[in-house]
């Protein structure tokens, strides 16, 4: 045992009690500094507000977006190892005895007056809209599994606990409407779940920014958020007093403690008393006119469809919602591509088309940035058995493809390009850290510039990495 006495202890902590009472004098700056948002954007941006469309699982580039006639002729043969180059296999086809290429099944043709090749078979709607559409085919990651990719997508790290690209978003730019969250956060359920991947809270927490700046999920059946009602027999008048009572006990804490994180439960609990007005009217389809159920397609009155979580995220974005997040899911394709992908066209198609068609006819189309893709691409190899009508495709980090649209993205552009195999970048390769740096720069930021103070570090969506905004994506 150590002795250590009284006065020992006020000799040696004498910085340490110094510091703890500069440390309250400073705490209500240090909250402003830290609860709200930052001081805005660096220069104009072209986007006020962002529609992200997960794809949970990758999609299949090679099956969509990306064309590769000369496979055909490849047919049931191995991928040469000078394509692969001794890269990384997942697990599930590392020990496969063979890698026979699996060329795609469905037909492609030209789209738009850009030329995009792509597959009208399964996106006739999105086809239409070739023009608006930014194309991507030439992204890459370093992740290979799905909850480091998804993670990394979405946050710019494969490691869990950084803040997303909506929370980002959310600290950037703060909030257009004081009654809804800044960040919104819908999952649909695809009509298909053969094998859907875990869909984690993680994925839109704030990681080291406030907690305010975490999105919000809403639910598709029950209550869209939980407990935002009133309980049996209260009504608004005991619950605003119960949060008036709570708010004054939680400003005690703060002026006692100067913790940040209880100025952001306070403006919680404010944020779901006015929920209780603004949510029911939100979620209330009724009044919306026959004809934009007939564009967002049959599935537009089914709650928790892709059509009517898109048509729910329009209705968000027309709000005043900054960023609102929607999850797909089921497009994890290690057998039976043949079977699922038009199941999957069928969820997305007419949707993507109708989100685009309606803000364009709102005048909201070229302030709101759409971002559609996954986490990774696929492998034109197959995944176990091969014949030409099925066959599986294992994860491929090395290239995968997304599209943009609106808010700044150049429409009519086809962006990168694969080798005949789309194994390997052969031009304009975008890693998913300039691809963060674009969706950032449209948001007004520079992505090397913006930053939160975290540990001693300037923490950043890009992280360390040397991003770049691409030009070539924006108008």
């Amino acid at each position: 045992m150590n002795p250590f006495t009284r006065r020992q202890f006020f000799t040696n902590g004498s910085h340490l009690l110094g510091g703890a009472a500069l440390s309250s004098l400073f705490a209500q700056s240090l909250q402003a500094a830290m609860s709200h948002k930052a001081g805005g954007p660096h220069f104009a941006p072209k986007a006020k507000r962002v529609i992200y469309l997960h794809m949970v699982g990758g999609p299949s580039q090679i099956d969509l977006f990306d064309y590769k006639p000369e496979m055909m002729k490849w047919y049931d043969k191995d991928l040469p190892d000078s394509v692969r180059q001794g890269q990384r296999l997942t697990t599930m086809t590392s020990g496969q005895a063979r890698f026979p290429i699996a060329p795609s099944k469905f037909d492609f043709s030209a789209a738009g007056q850009c030329g995009m090749m792509m597959n009208t078979e399964l996106l006739p709607n999105l086809a239409k809209k070739a023009d608006d559409i930014c194309w991507m085919r030439s992204l890459h990651t370093e992740a290979i599994n799905h909850e480091p990719a998804i993670t990394a997508m979405q946050t710019g790290n494969q490691i869990t606990g950084r803040p997303c690209l909506g929370s980002w978003a959310s600290y950037g730019l703060g909030s257009m409407n004081e009654n809804l969250p800044t960040f919104v956060v819908l999952v649909a359920t695809p009509t298909n779940r053969e094998q859907e991947q875990a869909i984690s809270s993680r994925l839109w927490s704030s990681g080291y920014l406030p907690g305010q700046h975490a999105g919000v999920s809403f639910r598709s059946k029950g209550d869209p958020i939980l407990y935002i009602n009133n309980p049996p027999g209260v009504p608004d008048s005991v619950r605003k007093r119960t949060i008036e009572g709570l708010n004054a006990l939680n400003e005690l804490e703060f002026q006692q403690l100067g913790d940040p994180e209880t100025q952001t439960r306070i403006s919680q609990y404010e944020m779901a008393f006015r929920m209780q007005a603004s949510v029911p009217e939100l979620t209330d389809l009724s009044k919306e006119p026959e004809h934009i159920f007939e564009l967002y397609g049959p599935d537009a009155k089914k709650p928790g469809s892709f059509a009517n979580s898109v048509l729910m995220a329009r209705r968000l974005a027309e709000r005043g919602v900054r960023f609102i997040q929607l999850y797909h899911n089921n497009w994890d394709h290690h057998g039976n591509v043949g079977g699922r992908m038009p199941s999957q066209c069928k969820d997305v198609d007419q949707p993507c088309f109708a989100l685009l068609e309606d803000l364009k006819q709102r005048g909201m189309l070229d302030e709101t940035l759409i971002i559609w893709g996954g986490e990774f691409g696929r492998t034109i190899y197959s995944q176990g058995g091969l014949t030409k009508e099925n066959y599986g495709r294992d994860h491929h980090p090395r290239c995968f493809s997304m599209w943009m649209a609106g808010g700044g993205a150049k429409g009519g552009t086809i962006y990168g390009e694969t080798d005949d195999f789309s194994y390997n970048i052969v031009k304009d390769p975008l890693h998913i850290s300039d691809f963060h740096a674009t969706v950032l720069h449209l948001l007004g930021f520079h992505a090397d510039r913006f930053s939160f103070k975290t540990q001693g570090l300037d923490g950043k969506l890009i992280g360390v990495n040397p991003a770049k905004p691409i030009r070539a994506l924006m108008t």
